[in-house]
């Protein structure tokens, strides 16, 4: 897939500031409302646990967050590539490992910057520290330091302490090479592997390799200096001396000739086509110098066509990325309440890699991608984003952890582990990703109706950076470049279509057809002239019914009804043509739609059974398989209420229609949500909690929706609007730059 997205640093810096600067906030587990819940919290109540962990050291893991708690821990000496740029520095970094923990592996993370470059000093620090954590991640600490302190803390603490620098990028470097070797039919222990590189990830590489059956004397191991070879003594350390070898060559390029493997983890360009070309048949090349490898894969396959490439980067095929690694590695290490994570772990993870890969790869996931993923040369490490990562990676952890008797608790039920990992899984994550990627395949000309916001601008700039497709921004070009240069994105100006009545050459058509449509409702030509030339909603809609765009967001500067209004006076979008707005709610790993919260102000049965079948069609569209629930404050007839017959009939009319989706209905809301509330009501059809809610009426919605969005701080996608015979979707006057673009990509996914 290419990376089409730019990021600017004003872009990256408005990202760690807004709405709240940082990357994470800590929100407590248990409740602390009341008087009593502050006296279990704290003293007294919180005495107990302290005596029964006194006691038994082991019960912190049953009475505390340190089994689901890792530190990632640097001092700033190698930040990235950026070099040396102290603890302060680094600590966007550490956030941004400590966020991608919980992401991906629901592992919870606290980022700690020590201000020191003493080892022993860092080392004491941490290893203070470790009755906080169930496992230490050591971070962007320059060699040959990181060597000692992680050494040292792993001979000094009982828990799992992992240096993701050097281990990380081993693991998923052995996860690749075991299927390229399985490609071009080789075997480790016959390799000649060529490193290039020797700091932290470079041995790590190696000594993992050698680990699974690389031999020693069929590994050169070169730096700036050339070949590592026995007797050398410039430039030498104690790990390098440890992969000297007894040989004659001396320089990469002597090295590389008939060589099987290249792994480099060096400089850009330090690699040359003719090296590529005389290396043995199919050779394996990892260039995973970052940001520009050693060779690039064009290069490489001009002189080689049988190569197979793996980089650092995500532009390329077989991305070598540590994020495939660390959080399923701590995950089974934790879950297992590791000890350590040794080599057979690491091992254990970099063969599960390697089968996933093998598998038949999720159609979510390709299309993600952009691509065919099919295990062979350009598919030989799995993508980030597989759902399938969680569930099968940490149990193969935590069974060779088990087995290697670093495990305090063993887990007996794995079947069953592996159905909690499954659970595990954020839904919203999976929705969102999907979303985004098929907008990516659909590549629309997505019309932005306010261009003189610079929220709106903004969301335009993005849509378009990221690859998602053309921005057509509708506003004034001085007013355009003005608003954007205010907000650091003055270059983004000549990105963008900015279009208007003014430079439009459809205006007379646009006219034409609007008050052939209005004539007859007490519109004349002025009138006509005024909407269509001034408005830039009716202007946009009017682009979009036209052809001249594949979707419409509109809404960030006026109330959706009065634009929705707007919109109707150049295509059908009310309740009599089957509109219908449908908000989608993300809280906590649920996402629940709730239906309708734009059009239908008091909606009879009939109505309601529209409602529902447009808010299953919504629910499909981005991946549920919806059960819908008729909401009210009623449950089955009871307590009888006028208001509640309604939603006590809407479910018969759905019968009437023999529709393809679980309904249910009338019920409370705790009903529809809680299976375990559905139990005392055998006959009801649902199979479990609903995820479409249809409400009695546009003012409950509308309560139901902000009341989350306020107090539970759920993300809010919508209204969504459906029904529609266009993509249009209008977002609410309070929306973020992240809204905007929400909204823009459900319209380029035509949803609804």
């Amino acid at each position: 897939m290419a990376n089409n997205s730019k990021v600017t640093p004003e872009e990256a810096l408005a990202y760690h500031l807004e709405p709240t600067p940082g990357k994470y906030e800590i929100v407590a587990s248990k409740p602390m409302m009341t008087q009593r819940d502050l006296s279990l919290a704290y003293s007294p109540g919180v005495a107990v646990p302290c005596e029964a962990i006194a006691a038994n050291p082991e019960c912190a893991y049953d009475y505390t967050n340190k089994g689901n708690m890792v530190a990632v821990i640097s001092n700033g000496t190698a930040v990235l590539g950026l070099g040396n740029l102290g603890a302060l520095a680094s600590k966007p970094v550490m956030e941004g490992k400590a966020v991608l923990f919980k992401r991906f592996a629901d592992v919870n993370s606290i980022d700690i910057e020590l201000d020191t470059e003493d080892p022993e000093a860092f080392i004491n620090a941490v290893r203070l520290m470790g009755p906080s954590f169930g496992g230490i991640n050591l971070e962007d600490i320059k060699a040959p330091e990181c060597f000692i302190i992680e050494q040292r803390l792993k001979e000094e603490m009982d828990i799992p302490v992992f240096h993701d620098d050097q281990h990380g990028t081993a693991v998923i470097c052995a996860a690749g090479l075991l299927n390229a070797l399985k490609i071009s039919g080789k075997k480790i222990e016959d390799c000649r592997i060529v490193l290039n590189g020797a700091g932290a990830a470079g041995i790590a590489c190696i000594e993992l390799l050698k680990s699974m059956g690389a031999r020693h004397e069929n590994c050169i191991v070169c730096d700036t200096k050339g070949v590592i070879y026995q007797g050398r003594t410039e430039g030498m350390n104690q790990w390098k001396s440890a992969h000297a070898i007894k040989t004659e060559l001396r320089t990469l390029d002597e090295a590389m000739e008939g060589a099987d493997v290249f792994l480099g983890v060096s400089a850009k360009g330090a690699v040359t086509p003719s090296m590529v070309a005389a290396m043995a048949k199919d050779p394996v090349i990892f260039a995973m110098a970052n940001p520009d490898p050693e060779i690039t894969p064009e290069e490489a396959h001009a002189v080689r066509e049988d190569a197979i490439v793996a980089t650092g980067r995500s532009d390329y095929p077989n991305q070598v990325n540590n994020v495939l690694g660390f959080p399923y590695l701590f995950r089974g290490a934790l879950d297992i309440n590791a000890r350590a994570i040794n080599d057979e772990m690491k091992i254990a993870c970099a063969q599960a890699l390697a089968d996933l890969a093998r598998e038949d790869v999720p159609d979510e996931v390709a299309m993600a991608y952009g691509r065919e993923l099919t295990f062979g040369r350009d598919y030989i490490i799995p993508t980030p984003f597989d759902p399938r990562l969680i569930y099968l990676i940490p149990p193969a952890v935590a069974k060779a952890g088990m087995d290697t008797g670093v495990a305090r608790r063993p887990i007996i039920d794995m079947d069953g582990y592996t159905q909690s990992l499954k659970a595990r899984l954020d839904p919203t994550a999976t929705i969102l990703r999907g979303i985004n990627a098929r907008a990516k395949q659909a590549q629309a000309r997505m019309i932005f109706a306010e261009g003189d916001d610079p929220r709106v601008l903004r969301a335009a700039v993005a849509y378009q950076r990221q690859g998602l497709g053309k921005a057509l921004v509708v506003g004034r070009e001085a007013d355009v470049a003005e608003k954007l240069t205010a907000v650091g994105l003055g270059d983004a100006v000549s990105e963008l279509e900015i279009v208007n009545a003014a430079n439009s050459p459809h205006l007379r058509q646009y006219k034409a057809y609007l008050y052939k449509r209005l004539q007859r409702q007490g519109f004349d030509r002025g009138d006509i002239h005024k909407l269509a030339a001034r408005d830039r909603h009716v202007f946009a809609a009017l682009m979009l019914q036209h052809g001249h765009g594949d979707g419409l967001v509109s809404g960030a500067t006026r109330k959706s009804a009065q634009v929705l209004n707007l919109i109707n006076h150049v295509m059908d979008a009310d309740a009599e043509s089957g509109a219908v707005g449908v908000t989608a709610l993300l809280h906590k790993g649920r996402v629940v739609l709730i239906s309708d919260t734009l059009v239908h102000e008091w909606p009879d049965e009939n109505d309601l059974a529209n409602i529902a079948t447009a808010g299953a069609k919504v629910a499909r569209a981005l991946g549920l398989e919806p059960r819908v629930a008729f909401v009210s404050f009623s449950t089955f007839g009871y307590p009888v209420s006028e208001r509640a017959e309604k939603m006590h009939l809407a479910p018969d009319v759905l019968d009437a229609r023999g529709v393809d989706f679980e309904y249910e209905g009338e019920m409370t809301v705790d009903v529809a949500l809680n299976v375990t509330a559905q139990e005392s009501y055998p006959f009801q059809r649902l199979t479990g909690p609903a995820n479409v809610l249809v409400v009695p009426a546009r003012h409950s919605a509308s309560i139901s929706v902000k009341l989350m969005q306020e107090m539970a701080d759920a993300t809010v996608i919508g209204p969504i609007l459906t029904g529609v015979d266009h993509p249009v979707q209008i977002c609410s006057i309070g929306s973020t730059v992240n809204d905007i673009l929400n909204m823009a990509i459900l319209a380029a996914n035509k949803v609804g």
